[in-house]
């Protein structure tokens, strides 16, 4: 749909950035924080663990310093669950409740309103020994750990988030490091996994809501539009099957407290449903989330799959669609360019997605992901022209915009990410960041912050409040 003229974004548009724990902070063992599994997880060779990353914990002041430089009006960042609590359960750490008041209070000077991610793939490394999330009793843990967050930090924090991507860590937990798919039945200990997380968040939300009457708390997925390769019937009711396996599985939950049927009838002919227990779905219904956040990339390509060959997630990641026999198998899509990381560009995908979860669920929406991973040149006089960021984000923000004149009720956006830091999977070399880290994956330099062409050109994006875009 075109429009002769297009509605601007609002007055209260939250501009920022997003950022997560153990990719940016860096202090992994310092001031009491305890393990996580993604300091004990394996590292693809040739890239850089999480010890050190970006050094956040050491620089927050210089880096909150020029995230007001750039206008932020809103930084969505994570909280460590074991710098808070060091086994994911028992005493809390002062030392990490003190950081992240810190943290919290320096953005607060400059008026940035601080967006609070309370759980980013870094689950206890206590928990994970004892079953991580196949353990109902990390259920009682995550609701303990939120009573703790809100106690601490609900009377400054406005925005809550529950748990990043959970349907990714489900569907691709192996590369991410955050789950495994061991055992005789690996999807039936995942999905019974993935149940206890929904049970969390829910509990999490309404915690919110009774303790916090002030704040507002909603999940945060990854959520992709699904095109069927071709206009042929079957490869259109392939993308409806993936598109509620990957999107609407989740997001049906949190916002509907039920169980999406086309799903549930994937993991029934997987025999992967999980063990529902008597008072689980009295748990999930009324959560009531205020918002729905969600992270964008790209959107998804598939077409019929009427084979039986198991299916191979060995290539995939979080935006690459596998193989699923008699259910949906990956394509790629002709119309779309391709980041150097082989991620798909779809501008428009972003519009249509934004649109989609408007209409399935008419909540407010707030993007907390959307960026361009590249391999950055630092060039002589500290220069780092990041041109095709500023092309990427230029384009979605113009989506944004003609998403918002569709009717979506739009209230931030937050590209990933605020500066540079470490890929789960891909190290320091896959840079996002409209802040240049000075490091290699090896080299720690001296981790100087260096401004990209892309922090003047936000800048001006965010000061023109989306009107300024070339």
């Amino acid at each position: 749909m075109n429009y002769k003229k297009l509605k601007s974004f609002p007055k209260d548009f939250l501009w920022g950035a997003s950022t997560s724990a153990y990719q940016v902070e860096g202090a992994w063992d310092e001031d009491g924080k305890g393990l996580s599994v993604q300091d004990v997880s394996k590292h693809p060779e040739g890239t850089s663990d999480f010890k050190v990353t970006s050094d956040f914990y050491h620089h927050y002041k210089e880096d909150v310093k020029l995230f007001a430089e750039m206008g932020f009006k809103a930084f969505r960042f994570s909280i460590a669950w074991t710098r808070i609590l060091p086994n994911g359960t028992g005493e809390v750490n002062p030392k990490g409740i003190e950081f992240y008041n810190n943290l919290i209070d320096e953005l607060l000077s400059y008026n940035i309103e601080p967006i609070v991610t309370m759980y980013h793939f870094d689950l206890p490394y206590a928990l994970e020994k004892k079953g991580g999330w196949s353990n109902r009793a990390t259920i009682d843990a995550f609701e303990n750990y939120s009573k703790v967050l809100f106690e601490n930090f609900g009377d400054k924090v406005k925005y809550w988030l529950t748990i990043n991507e959970q349907n990714m860590m489900i569907l691709f937990g192996a590369v991410l490091g955050t789950v495994g798919e061991d055992g005789e039945n690996p999807a039936k200990k995942l999905y019974q996994q993935n149940h206890h997380m929904l049970l969390a968040q829910a509990k999490a939300m309404k915690l919110c809501h009774a303790m916090c009457p002030k704040a507002k708390i909603g999940p945060a997925p990854n959520i992709s539009s699904v095109y069927p390769a071709t206009s042929k019937p079957e490869d259109v009711l392939a993308a409806s099957n993936f598109s509620s396996i990957r999107n609407w599985l989740y997001l049906d939950a949190a916002v509907l407290g039920r169980y999406n049927s086309v799903a549930w009838s994937y993991m029934e002919r997987k025999d992967c449903a999980p063990v529902i227990e008597g008072g689980d779905m009295d748990i999930l219904k009324g959560a009531n989330p205020d918002f729905i956040a969600f992270n964008y990339y790209s959107t998804m390509t598939v077409a019929d799959n009427d084979e039986y060959a198991s299916h191979d997630k060995s290539k995939a990641d979080q935006q690459r669609a596998f193989a699923e026999a008699g259910v949906f198998k990956g394509a790629q899509n002709n119309n779309l360019e391709k980041t150097e990381f082989g991620w798909e560009i779809d501008p428009v995908g972003f519009r249509n997605t934004l649109r989609e979860i408007n209409e399935r669920y008419n909540l407010p929406l707030i993007v907390t992901e959307n960026g361009l991973g590249a391999y950055d040149k630092l060039e002589e006089g500290d220069v780092i022209n990041d041109d095709y960021r500023i092309d990427f984000l230029r384009k979605h923000i113009e989506q944004a915009k003609l998403a918002i004149t569709d009717g979506v009720k739009l209230f931030g956006y937050c590209p990933w990410s605020a500066i540079d830091l470490v890929s789960t999977h891909e190290g320091c070399r896959k840079r996002y960041g409209f802040v240049y880290v000075n490091r290699d994956e090896f080299d720690l330099k001296d981790l100087r912050r260096i401004k990209k062409k892309s922090f003047y050109w936000y800048k001006d994006v965010i000061s023109s409040n989306g009107e300024k875009l070339k």
